[in-house]
């Protein structure tokens, strides 16, 4: 019979990959580095298979560790998880909160539900990775994330949180330009700044009651980060679509005006995803409540707000 899987060693190993040191994983486990070695070095006898690469500057996983990680973060996820379950019935979140968001989204919506919770909460830590990849939250170990747009098929758990209008937008020195046009057949004329985001960020599809107009729009400037988009229309860029949160501030103020604003684009939705557990934590739930009391405000999430207004 084979022995006891020995579960911690999976920790440590773990923590190597992640790492990328078993220096840095010991300072991480709060270990000495030669734990880690006789731990790592127990796992690779148990296992018969060499885990771990060593060069001189960095340790990775051989083929045989890299099917043993992937393996191991949903188990070690699982364990956290079954333990912040357990701690429900606690009266506050505490532990952890690990969320990731889109970077437009989680700096001008996120942070601020984050730091009122925060607040609110003081025994919980939130961790906020900003990127516009959709990473997989049970492999790196996320508790929450959030998605904006449209979900794909996916095992995740869903919570719709709000929507978003997107809206054509051009800076000040297109205003004269873009005042007269007949309708969206003129745009290709102008120069676009086309968001590398998107799953297709030069062509749109534009409604005004019963019409419909498909648009391939001609991209001057393509870049692939929302915010840096807008950077480029307030410096005269050209037109883009932008979605109406980051949009509030500029449009009251003229530094950018709506282009064709009887015509309307497609909206999207804004979405809480979840790792698929039958129990989701008291630290989970909370931040959700939370990020869906503010998008029920007037404006929904698309309206500025300072944290200390946030809704309990």
């Amino acid at each position: 019979m084979r022995a006891p899987i020995n579960l911690n060693r999976l920790a440590y190993f773990a923590a190597v990959v992640e790492a990328g040191s078993f220096t840095a994983a010991a300072a991480r486990l709060g270990v000495t580095k030669a734990v880690v070695s006789q731990q790592i070095a127990r796992l690779e006898e148990a296992t018969g298979s060499a885990l771990l690469l060593r060069t001189t500057r960095r340790v990775q996983p051989s083929e045989a560790g890299r099917l043993l990680h992937a393996r191991c973060a949903v188990i070690l996820g699982e364990a956290e998880r079954a333990f912040d379950e357990l701690a429900q019935g606690a009266a506050e979140p505490t532990g952890t909160l690990r969320i990731t968001a889109p970077f437009d989204l989680g700096t001008a919506v996120i942070v601020p539900v984050i730091t009122a919770f925060s607040q609110r909460y003081p025994a919980c830590a939130v961790v906020l990775n900003l990127t516009d990849r959709t990473l997989d939250l049970t492999a790196e170990g996320f508790d929450l994330g959030i998605r904006v747009g449209w979900l794909v098929d996916s095992a995740l758990q869903t919570r719709r949180i709000g929507g978003f209008r997107q809206v054509l937008v051009a800076g000040g020195a297109w205003r004269e330009a873009t005042a007269a046009l007949p309708g969206p057949q003129a745009l290709p004329a102008l120069p676009f700044v086309a968001n590398l985001a998107l799953r297709e960020p030069d062509r749109w599809e534009f409604t005004r009651g019963e019409e419909r107009r498909t648009v391939q729009l001609r991209a001057a400037i393509s870049i692939d980060a929302t915010l840096a988009v807008r950077e480029a229309l307030l410096a005269g860029g050209g037109l883009s679509v932008l979605p109406d949160f980051i949009l509030g501030d500029d449009l009251a103020s003229g530094r950018l005006h709506a282009v064709l604003p009887e015509w309307s684009l497609p909206d999207g939705g804004i979405h809480a995803v979840f790792p698929a557990t039958r129990f989701r934590p008291t630290k989970v739930s909370a931040f959700v409540e939370m990020l869906a009391a503010a998008a029920r405000r007037p404006g929904g999430l698309a309206a500025p707000f300072p944290a200390t207004q946030l809704p309990p």
